[in-house]
């Protein structure tokens, strides 16, 4: 969807499709109408944005081959759909049985991530709507943690040197301008704010920059004003901000319901305390109140004691909208397969029915910012 802001400028709304589990061309044109075309019924827009998220192998594919992006771009326009973003986080196989800590490979360290970025970027300059300023690329906050030391470090400036290099070759073929976010995630070596400014100095800011996860930067309990005026002070743009909501609890206990094999939610106390995953905090009995990274949808009332971390989004929406620092709003709630049973859709009706819903209530949230459609 395409808002207004109070400066006039034209914001992005999106959602984001690595909730869906198609890695092939005919996969994703097939999920366009099972969920995308549904929910932009639902939501009575003339336009829907995607966030649409390519596996490494159709997105080498398409870039190899002009007449697959210009199919592409002709299935969406059909349907009335348009993507100013790509998720490249996951490299592949996002919706298998067990993700975990294979979302973080490859990393900023390898070629192969430098490759998929960059052919993400040739997909996307053409799948840009003409009267789009610019288009986004979301990634990983550089890799996991560990092993993390001088020479991986490293490698990944020399991986980001080369990327942006690819971004401007992308923008002389092309005319388009993309730009790449890295996205701090606890756990990860960049996992804050300050981590990004200390880590990410250097950088070519005109092509790289943040992607702003709100459950993420909830998890960290970092206050999003401290984390803006870091970003900001630092030069940093932000490029990219993904809607999101963890869950917050001062009773522990609650959240066993939401262990699960499928993806990591790292957890966090306000203390600096932390455990990797949700079956690690119980175990070593992390002190609470925590927050958890396990993305829920934004309009979802979880059972009290639990509380979903909206009074993050809604701080930090406050102070970003308006005043020129980001135009890409992607909402990006991929674990709707794994949630407690009575808050799992059943059907694909039922998905694109939430899905619809998380949008709409992002767009509520923008209007009473003054943003307008």
């Amino acid at each position: 969807m395409r808002l207004r802001d109070t400066t006039g400028r034209v914001l992005h709304l999106s959602y984001c499709t690595n909730v869906h589990p198609a890695e092939d061309l005919g996969g994703i044109i097939g999920q366009l109408d099972e969920f995308a075309v549904p929910i932009r019924e639902r939501l009575d827009a003339p336009v829907l944005g995607l966030g649409l998220w390519l596996a490494a192998p159709v997105a080498a594919g398409l870039a190899a081959d002009p007449a697959g992006r210009l199919r592409l771009r002709r299935e969406l326009d059909a349907r009335g759909l348009e993507v100013v973003t790509l998720n490249g986080f996951p490299y592949r196989s996002f919706q298998r049985p067990v993700v975990k800590h294979a979302v973080y490979h490859p990393d900023w360290t390898t070629r192969e991530r430098l490759t998929y970025t960059l052919d993400l970027a040739r997909v996307l300059a053409d799948l840009l709507p003409a009267d789009a300023a610019r288009g986004s690329i979301s990634t990983l906050p550089l890799a996991w943690r560990e092993p993390w030391d001088a020479a991986t470090a490293d490698r990944a400036a020399r991986r980001l040197d080369e990327l942006a290099k690819g971004l401007a070759d992308v923008e002389a073929a092309t005319g388009r301008v993309i730009r790449v976010a890295l996205e701090p995630e606890p756990g990860c070596v960049v996992e804050t704010a300050a981590q990004a400014a200390a880590l990410l100095s250097g950088v070519d800011t005109d092509r790289l920059g943040v992607c702003l996860d709100l459950a993420h930067l909830a998890c960290s309990w970092e206050s999003p004003a401290d984390a803006l005026r870091t970003l900001g002070d630092s030069g940093l743009p932000i490029v990219k901000v993904q809607l999101s909501a963890a869950l917050e609890t001062a009773e522990p206990g609650a959240l066993r319901g939401y262990a699960e094999p499928r993806f990591l939610h790292q957890t966090r106390n306000p203390d600096g305390g932390s455990a990797d995953d949700l079956d690690e905090a119980f175990a070593t009995g992390l002190t609470g109140p925590w927050r958890v990274h396990y993305h829920v949808p934004l309009h979802m009332r979880p059972e009290p004691p639990l509380v979903p971390t909206t009074p993050v989004l809604r701080e930090t929406l406050a102070l970003l909208v308006g005043d020129g620092t980001c135009d890409h709003y992607d909402v990006e709630t991929y674990t709707w397969g794994v949630l407690p049973p009575e808050h799992r859709p059943r059907t694909s009706a039922d998905l694109a029915a939430g899905i619809a819903a998380e949008l709409a209530f992002a767009r509520d949230e923008l209007h009473h910012l003054g943003v307008t459609p």
